[in-house]
């Protein structure tokens, strides 16, 4: 049955497909791969924000019911939730990966809990799996909701396997990631060796082609993937000095906007938790330069306990009612119920 929503994500997803048609014909021609512009018009002064207007009364705008004073939950006590777009207490989910996500699934997440979501990850090089037209329906879909999209770390794979010509496979593979709609692309080596210069020089590059980087920086090698714990641990793991020098690189003289850090090595597949090289992180790196990979409850029930509802987290898709409920204060763990507050008068 059609709902006002459904109604209005439909609504957006035309005027979407409407707006794209209006490009210079070669620009919209299949397997056409567009020149990568120098500069970007909107990008630079939006944090991570979705290029095409969100709907007027999609969940992104829409009052939910616990600030709603008049005739909703309003007069409970809760932490307000900032508007889009957001530089703190940003929400990344992760898209689909362990399960299938098609434009239906999708509409179901951001119809509801669109407000709390920021920004929607495809992992990996999954999004190159897709058919082109639903890919670019969820693409479009996200937006409407003033969701930025991402890419995963699948810049590995163009770097590790590109021939001779890698600067001309990493070029192609941006400008196929602009033409599709992303906004973000991640820069992952977790499986490489990659110079620091170099690394630095492919954020600059992503830069060029007018999209935005995301390093994911960590600890462990050999992380991002589907290795086992036993072997990660043969691995070994890098010093945390390591990850803030890179960071500071980053933010610094790259000016990117976000990083990521993988919990892997620190929260994921270790006997005990690195909260010392988290503590590390953050007292080199203003909070709202990182957020941290953190798909499992304990992991972000521990976060917003230890940093506040402000932290930047990345979780599965499948968790955003959780979180959004953690950072609102109205639930938690025993550690966290009734106790996650904020003072903004």
């Amino acid at each position: 049955m059609a709902t006002p929503l459904r109604s209005a994500a439909a609504a957006a997803l035309r005027r979407a497909r409407t707006a794209r048609t209006a490009k210079p014909a070669s620009a919209s021609r299949p397997g056409l791969l567009l020149p990568t512009p120098t500069t970007t018009t909107t990008a630079g002064t939006r944090p991570f924000t979705a290029a095409t207007t969100a709907l007027s009364p999609s969940s992104s705008s829409a009052k939910i019911l616990l600030e709603d004073r008049e005739s909703g939950f309003g007069f409970t006590r809760h932490n307000p939730i900032a508007p889009k777009p957001r530089s703190r207490a940003v929400t990344e989910i992760r898209g689909p990966y362990y399960s299938v996500m098609g434009a239906r699934y999708l509409s179901d997440v951001l119809e509801t809990m669109g407000a709390h979501v920021d920004g929607l990850k495809f992992a990996g090089g999954s999004f190159s799996l897709f058919p082109e037209a639903p890919l670019r329906q969820l693409i479009e879909l996200a937006h409407a909701h003033g969701v930025y999209v991402s890419t995963g770390g699948w810049v590995e794979h163009i770097l590790a396997s590109s021939g001779g010509d890698v600067g001309g496979a990493v070029d192609k593979y941006l400008a196929k990631c602009k033409d599709l709609g992303f906004d973000v692309i991640e820069l992952s080596t977790g499986f490489l060796s990659l110079p620091p210069d170099d690394w630095v020089r492919l954020a600059e590059r992503v830069q060029e082609a007018g999209l935005k980087p995301k390093p994911e920086l960590g600890i462990q090698f050999g992380a991002g993937g589907d290795t086992s714990a036993a072997e990660l641990q043969s691995i070994g793991t890098s010093d945390p000095s390591k990850v803030i020098n890179m960071a500071k690189r980053f933010v610094q003289d790259a000016g990117v906007e976000r990083l990521m850090i993988e919990s892997e090595g620190i929260t994921e597949n270790v006997q005990s938790w690195r909260t010392d090289v988290i503590q590390s992180i953050l007292k080199e790196i203003p909070l709202e330069k990182v957020m941290f990979e953190a798909a499992d409850p304990s992991v972000f029930n521990w976060y917003i306990r230890e940093f506040g509802v402000d932290v930047n987290l990345f979780v599965d898709h499948s968790q955003i009612v959780q979180l959004a409920g953690l950072r609102a204060g109205i639930w938690g763990k025993s550690d966290t119920f009734g106790k996650i507050t904020t003072f903004r008068p």
